[in-house]
């Protein structure tokens, strides 16, 4: 049966090696069944350019290759921790970008593919900074710096990220429902696919006599997690465990 397979928020890195061959798994057995791979953002736990290729970096492209090379579409969009992916990775992987609000047809259902930021609107503060960090003066002037001050000045934002976290309640960082049906009617669409929040469920609820779902994507955190998405119209959150 054919299926395609979404993921998001892998977060990574060097110092989580078993989530990175969790990843290496679900790829390897995404080119034999899937007829396609979809990474909604935050692939990565911090990308700062395409010219960061350390050894880490360098196996995770090697590995995209060889799946795109074998045949296996793989559609990345940009998160709030890897939004200077650019050309140059895709050149080296041969994967796509897509847009942050991208419909598809998934299986005759139109749906709607988001990283998920921008559906939490309560958190204005970061939205602020998303601004900034998207603007593309901001970025070239950035990507100017040596990679050694790229990667302190990622490292400050991380702390900074984590003191936000920390300090703002639990519901500031969640999407706000307003807005989900917002960007739903904005698109006609029946279901939406987004992570970020790292809250994985599927809620399914009535909009305009209609029944829509919104699916949230897990976060890669001590396990794996994806929703496949079959052509029977059934889908499944599944997850991946280390050994």
């Amino acid at each position: 049966m054919k299926k395609i397979i979404f993921i998001s928020d892998l977060h990574l890195e060097e110092r989580q090696p078993d989530i990175t061959a969790l990843f290496f798994q679900l790829l390897a057995q995404a080119i034999q069944e899937a007829e396609a791979l979809y990474i909604l953002g935050d692939f990565f736990e911090v990308w700062i350019g395409d010219d960061d290729l350390t050894a880490f970096n360098q196996s995770i492209i090697a590995a995209l290759k060889k799946a795109t090379d074998q045949g296996l579409p793989i559609y990345v969009m940009h998160g709030n921790r890897d939004f200077l992916i650019g050309k140059k990775f895709l050149q080296m992987t041969g994967c796509k970008l897509l847009p942050d609000e991208t419909v598809i047809t998934l299986y005759g259902v139109p749906t709607l593919l988001m990283h998920g930021d921008t559906l939490c609107t309560d958190d204005i503060a970061y939205l602020k900074f998303r601004k900034r960090a998207r603007n593309w003066l901001f970025q070239k002037l950035f990507l100017f710096k040596s990679l050694a001050k790229r990667q302190a000045i990622a490292t400050r934002y991380r702390k900074a990220s984590q003191a936000h976290i920390a300090a703002v309640p639990d519901h500031i960082m969640d999407v706000t429902q307003a807005e989900v049906e917002r960007v739903i009617r904005k698109h006609g669409v029946q279901h939406l696919i987004h992570g970020h929040t790292h809250r994985e469920a599927v809620h399914v609820f009535q909009m305009d006599q209609k029944s829509v779902t919104r699916t949230v994507l897990g976060a890669w955190h001590g396990g794996g997690s994806a929703l496949v998405c079959h052509e029977n119209g059934t889908n499944e959150l599944t997850h991946l465990t280390t050994a």
